[in-house]
């Protein structure tokens, strides 16, 4: 069988089984994994059994509790498939089942699963729950059209992408569990993503002396001090418009302060507040350096302050994502068929966001981002109210995953007309 005659007959298989795709998804969005809480075990079960629901033979990888709770979770099961279709490269289609707390402003319940106008709504739908179905569908038609392929798909279905990947994708790393030669990695759009951002989240402790309010002389005010290094934390941050990253898709570095607590009552001078700050990191960045320039700012912030001292504690580094030798074919064989199948030039990109992707590529291992999804995540309000994701993308990103795995695992004599 020709690749041309392999790749229309999964066309028809995948198109037959849309329905079936589409119920596997609101499945998957209808029971919640938020992480945090991070108690994802039941939604890593539920997804073994709708894998072998589909005919595959799963492993389930439950984490240590201890290293669970390291990474502030409650339980993870990680789901690893392997298809052996014959001597070759092994390739991980990896996955997160995790996702971010709801929150409010949303027009439908978040995890109903809500059809409507061609899109489906719902925490995770797009983020990144969708390529559960994308990958598992892909290899399911491989399989069922009698794909001759030299090689081994994995899934990987994992459970930490929201805080940090190291139970989930680094955890299997770690152990030897995988040891893939390619990973394609869940996207959020369908363009083909070479590169993302890094992340480094900081706590700073600022520490005062308390006082009584009708006396604020005899304290060190804590919460006056955290403004003044804030503000000279938002002084630098207007710095970082002028570098700029040379990553289509990726702009120049952010600052948020996003959590801030502190003080003891409202007539007590406070004698401490903590915050958190992300920063992320452009792929030309080095993290150790931008680590360490953030500490200098914000020490030196402090040392102009009677009384006043600070812990800064290093929460998260999630180093930026940029190929690795092997990566350029890999990403060129999906540009390739995913250009065939939506009938449109598809471009390589970055995204100013980190995943991942990542991790398999602190591996060795080349990888890139492709799945379900709209141009961008914007489009499907990823990590938003009303998160969606277009149902038509489900079928033409399994055939795009689909056709380049006939590509990259053709056997040497294969004919490829």
């Amino acid at each position: 069988m020709t690749h041309t005659d392999l790749k229309a007959r999964i066309a028809a298989w995948i198109d037959a089984h849309r329905e079936a795709q589409q119920a596997l998804l609101a499945t998957l969005v209808r029971c919640p994994s938020d992480n945090p809480p991070g108690d994802c075990a039941p939604h890593g079960e539920l997804a073994a059994r709708e894998m072998e629901a589909l005919g595959f033979m799963v492993e389930r990888h439950q984490v240590p509790g201890e290293v669970v709770a390291r990474h502030g979770m409650q339980s993870v099961i990680n789901v690893v498939v392997r298809e052996r279709f014959g001597p070759g490269p092994t390739v991980a289609l990896s996955a997160h089942g995790d996702v971010v707390p709801a929150g409010g402003g949303w027009s439908t319940d978040p995890y109903g699963a809500e059809v409507r106008d061609g899109w489906m709504y719902g925490r995770g739908a797009a983020v990144s729950k969708s390529d559960f179905a994308t990958y598992a569908y892909a290899l399911r038609a491989l399989k069922d059209c009698g794909a001759a392929l030299a090689g081994t798909i994995e899934l990987h279905f994992t459970y930490d992408e929201e805080t940090g990947g190291l139970t989930g994708p680094g955890w299997l790393l770690a152990e030897g569990i995988t040891r893939p030669d390619f990973a394609v990695c869940a996207s959020f759009s369908h363009h083909v993503t070479i590169a993302h951002n890094g992340c480094l989240h900081l706590e700073v402790k600022v520490r005062g002396k308390s006082a009584h309010a009708a006396r604020p002389d005899t304290g060190h005010d804590a919460l006056e001090a955290a403004t003044h290094i804030l503000a000279d934390l938002y002084a630098h941050r207007a710095t970082l418009a002028q570098r700029r990253s040379n990553v289509t898709g990726i702009e120049t570095p952010t600052l948020v302060v996003g959590l801030i607590n502190g003080g003891i009552n409202t007539n007590v001078v406070p004698d401490e507040v903590t915050f958190r700050l992300d920063r992320r990191i452009i792929p030309e960045e080095q993290p150790d350096a931008v680590e360490a320039e953030l500490r200098a700012l914000i020490e030196a912030s402090a040392a102009t302050l009677a009384g006043i001292s600070t812990g800064i504690t290093q929460i998260l580094l999630a180093r930026p994502f940029m190929p690795v030798p092997g990566a350029e074919r890999l990403a060129e064989i999906f540009c390739r068929e995913a250009s065939a199948v939506m009938g449109e030039a598809v471009p390589t990109n970055g995204v100013p966001l980190y995943a991942d992707a990542r991790l398999y590529v602190e591996a060795g291992v080349p990888t890139i981002m492709y799945g379900a999804g709209p141009r961008s995540l914007l489009e499907a309000n990823g990590h938003r109210a009303d998160e969606r994701v277009p149902l038509d993308t489900l079928p033409l990103a399994s055939k795009v995953v689909a056709n380049a795995l006939i590509e990259l695992l053709a056997p040497p004599a294969a004919t490829t007309e």
